[in-house]
């Protein structure tokens, strides 16, 4: 985008389809450039948040479980003979 901000106004721009160029106004493919931007950004927040819920379910589900085995020792001999 930092390129495309150097280019003259009047100057052709090509957005690229495939493996087809089409010819695009310098402000239309800004704006299409910012609104990619936008919404990576979006997608970053949104997954972070998502990894934090997920690490926290992860970290959950082992002290569950750690706590289970600790509380009946039998199961715990049993899970460790399985066959995995």
């Amino acid at each position: 985008m930092e390129e495309l901000k150097q280019v003259p106004d009047d100057t052709n721009v090509y957005k690229s389809i495939g493996k087809t160029f089409v010819l695009e106004t310098k402000a239309t493919l800004m704006n299409e450039q910012e609104n990619k931007f936008k919404e990576s950004e979006t997608s970053i927040t949104a997954l972070h948040s998502s990894k934090e819920y997920l690490e926290k379910q992860i970290a959950e589900v082992e002290n569950n479980l750690r706590e289970l085995l600790q509380q009946d020792p039998g199961l715990a001999r049993q899970i460790m003979s399985m066959n995995v």
